[in-house]
């Protein structure tokens, strides 16, 4: 894969991150893109997501927290855009 596209692309994922909780740290991102990934998932393969939350039951405790901590991220970094 050309470095320059994953360059960029890591540079899409940073903004995404920072415009959809405020700011963005490694942990954020990383959290930012595993919650896109899995809600696309869950979308377009909705079996897959349901297979792998029953295979693997701690980890979809996991990925309710990340989607509840980045929901709530996102909530308050709106209030405070609109707050401004």
């Amino acid at each position: 894969m050309d470095q320059k596209f994953v360059e960029q692309f890591e540079g899409l994922l940073e903004k995404y991150t920072e415009l959809m909780v405020g700011e963005n740290t490694p942990e954020l991102k990383q959290k930012v893109q595993m919650w896109a990934l899995y809600t696309h998932i869950a979308k377009s393969m909705p079996a897959l997501a349901k297979h792998w939350n029953e295979t693997y039951p701690d980890a979809k405790e996991q990925m309710k927290d990340l989607i509840g901590d980045i929901k709530k991220l996102n909530e308050e970094h709106r209030a405070n855009i609109q707050n401004k």
